[in-house]
């Protein structure tokens, strides 16, 4: 198990180093990235099978045991995340395969997604607070790396509006990191779960609320979202979806494991705080989407937007919302990068983005429409979509606690979010093409983009057919929550 625990990160750096060394050579690159990923994601699985024996993957690094060596940790949470990210890996390559994005494939793409993918598996996989922060850096110097990678102008100016924000949000984390030791002596997940309970009311407030806050810019949360509607629509689609469904996910998870776990119960302010964060985000999120035409833009306020659900379950601040955020979050990774693939096949048979220019594509690959309504309504949450089953849980728990201005919102949130989905398919799908002499493309190679998006979408519709095994995974992590 101890070598297992590693995978996460181990893996993905492995896959690194063999793509850049292959980078002269595109289809042995190509094929050590298929074969990383694909061994990333057998190993993800076999992590979420120990988790879900109560074998959780564990292991110290370095010779020194709990809490002065590093440590990682793969719980039932921990797993379910890192599986996903695999997931999400294999699609995106896949659809990478295809010319459905025809951007020019820089030879450092590759290993700069895996670096990414890395930086992820190894954030839900430590148990180390500085470790953390180490994995948002990884995921940050990453990221940069895929925005401003086209060198274009606009590649170039969206990369220096996403560092401006993310590094606000790293120094703060590193300033917040630095206090949590100071006031504990700790940074092990394990070793300040227990010092927190020595810890004064009013620090405990201060320190929990300056490390939340860090990982709010990292969630996209408001009000310090703006960084990401502003920067994702540049970068290349595939990345785009990976980005979308997991990187915010990221920042979210922290504030899981940081409120609900390691310094559960937090603070009681702490909580009724995130519930009102989660609410205008939610309905920011939304109004932004509802006022734009370009759908990667749409796309990427409804990130912000959803992530508002996600927070909520967190701030109900008991076991039932703590399930419902797990069960959300995988969802919508799911949901929201399906999203963003079918908007490039959709920019590929049409030539643009802006729905305004589009249209015809109903007549033209009813599948396709067919294809798109299956993660667009479950992002709405029209039963008996999985987003059906993750709103329900939030909103069941939110009604429970008598939280009735937090459940009106969501709930109007929902119904502007139908109205952002059915513009689309009216705009995209239904319209006619606005320009008479448009055709589609001939020899399009879209085979693999059709593979990454129907496998997304069989997804969606097993979670959707049959949710209990979920329900009953999220419930049994949330049970291991908080824990002493």
């Amino acid at each position: 198990m101890s070598a297992l625990v590693v995978t996460p990160v181990l893996v993905p750096l492995a896959t690194v180093v063999a793509t850049t060394l292959a980078s002269r050579r595109p289809a042995a690159q190509q094929a050590l990235s298929f074969t990383g990923v694909v061994v990333f994601l057998a190993c993800a699985i076999a992590l979420v099978a120990l988790a879900g024996a109560d074998r959780p993957a564990d292991a110290a690094f370095g010779g020194w045991a709990a809490p002065y060596g590093i440590q990682f940790h793969v719980d039932r949470t921990g797993a379910a995340l890192v599986l996903i990210t695999a997931l999400m890996g294999a699609a995106s390559l896949l659809f990478l395969a295809s010319d459905a994005d025809t951007q020019p494939r820089h030879p450092l793409l590759l290993p700069l997604v895996h670096g990414v993918l890395a930086g992820v598996g190894g954030a839900f996989a430590t148990a180390d607070l500085f470790n953390l922060y180490v994995w948002f850096e990884v995921m940050l110097i990453c990221a940069l790396g895929l925005f401003a990678i086209g060198a274009r102008l606009d590649q170039l100016d969206a990369t220096f509006k996403y560092l401006a924000l993310n590094l606000f949000g790293t120094m703060l984390l590193l300033a917040a990191v630095g206090a949590v030791y100071a006031a504990t002596g700790h940074l092990n997940y394990g070793a300040l779960a227990q010092a927190a309970d020595t810890l004064t009311p009013a620090l405990a407030t201060a320190v929990l609320a300056t490390l939340t806050l860090a990982f709010l810019v990292k969630a996209g949360a408001f009000p310090l979202f703006a960084w990401l509607p502003a920067s994702y629509h540049t970068l290349p689609a595939p990345v785009l979806a990976l980005f979308a469904g997991l990187l915010t996910k990221v920042g979210v998870y922290a504030v899981l494991r940081t409120l609900g776990d390691v310094f559960a119960p937090a603070p009681a302010l702490l909580y009724e705080v995130l519930g009102w964060i989660a609410a205008a985000t939610m309905l920011f999120g939304v109004l932004g989407a509802a006022y734009h035409w370009d759908m990667r833009r749409i796309l990427a306020f409804h990130i912000v937007s959803q992530i508002g659900y996600i927070l909520l379950g967190i701030a109900l601040a008991s076991e039932a919302g703590n399930a419902a955020t797990l069960f959300y979050t995988v969802h919508h990774i799911v949901v929201k990068a399906n999203l963003f693939l079918i908007a490039a096949i959709v920019w590929r048979l049409t030539g643009s983005y802006d729905l305004r220019r589009v249209g015809g594509l109903y007549a033209l690959r009813p599948g396709l429409a067919v294809l798109f309504l299956i993660p667009a309504l479950s992002l709405v949450g029209i039963p008996p979509l999985s987003g059906f089953w993750a709103k329900l849980l939030v909103l069941q728990e939110a009604i429970a606690q008598g939280r009735v201005v937090w459940t009106v919102i969501a709930l109007l949130v929902s119904v502007l979010t139908l109205y952002s989905m059915m513009k689309i398919w009216m705009e995209a799908f239904w319209k006619p093409h606005p320009d008479k002499t448009w055709r589609a493309p001939r020899h399009v190679r879209l085979a693999p983009a059709w593979a990454a998006t129907v496998g997304l979408a069989a997804v969606t519709v097993s979670i959707s057919l049959n949710p209990q095994p979920l329900v009953a995974y999220a419930q049994a992590a949330a049970a291991t929550l908080g824990a002493r």
